[in-house]
């Protein structure tokens, strides 16, 4: 029996691709199941994001935008979007088009019985050279320094069983929110399966991730993070044994 899926978008300036990913998730997602919603986060969009949106919510009624009226970051996008999906699986991606929603085709079958979760990864990375050293760079240092078990950290392109929410429940703001929801996700017991989807260029807009400011940021974030779910569990682990 088919099962009801929420897609949803984090979009921030992503004016120029927001509407061919909503309409290319519309023609997908009715090929899986006849009970779904899309649901679109602007996250205080400066271009004409926001106006695009409440058109699209117009002309399709199952089109469901949310605006925050400021910017609360990639993480706070995706908190926004997990809380508002009603239906039993969540897919999201981002809204710049670099992934391409009608592969969630590739994710839905997947999602076999005992299956909790369905992580993509990138067949190849297509991004300037700088930007794929500092991807894979950030990839193993999260990797190692959280014990993930995944090809790929850092693909947003997920496809989840909602009831995961009811026992992981999210806190970052940052872009640091993907490690803490595969680290809380892993060390739930949750079964996550793997598959390998596209990754394209940007057209438009720029990344809000790869630059020097925001780089520095993610560090403190991910050493805060790192504290949180790593140290601390080690030292509460550790305190029987030293009393």
């Amino acid at each position: 029996m088919a099962k009801s899926i929420s897609i949803f978008f984090p979009a921030y300036n992503d004016g120029g691709t927001i509407a061919s990913m909503v309409i290319s998730a519309l023609l997908t997602v009715r090929e899986l199941t006849d009970d779904y919603e899309i649901i679109v986060i602007n996250d205080g969009s400066a271009d004409y994001t926001p106006q695009l949106l409440d058109e699209l919510a117009r002309v399709y009624e199952e089109v469901r935008i949310i605006h925050h009226e400021q910017n609360r970051g990639y993480g706070g996008a995706l908190r926004t979007g997990f809380s508002s999906a009603t239906k039993e699986l969540i897919f999201y991606t981002d809204g710049d088009a670099q992934y391409d929603a009608r592969e969630l085709r590739v994710l839905y079958p997947a999602l076999i019985d005992g299956v909790d979760m369905v992580n993509g990864y990138k067949i190849s990375r297509s991004d300037p050279w700088y930007r794929t050293v500092i991807g894979r760079t950030y990839h193993w240092i999260v990797k190692l320094a959280f014990g993930l078990r995944l090809r790929d950290v850092d693909c947003d392109f997920r496809l989840i069983r909602r009831t995961i929410f009811d026992r992981v429940h999210l806190e970052s703001n940052s872009g640091v929110i993907c490690v803490e929801m595969m680290k809380k996700i892993q060390d739930a017991g949750f079964v996550i399966a793997e598959a390998p989807v596209h990754h394209y260029h940007r057209v438009y807009g720029s990344s809000q991730f790869f630059n020097f400011r925001r780089i520095l940021r993610v560090g403190r974030d991910l050493l805060r993070l790192w504290e949180q779910l790593v140290l601390q569990p080690k030292l509460r682990r550790s305190s029987p044994e030293q009393n």
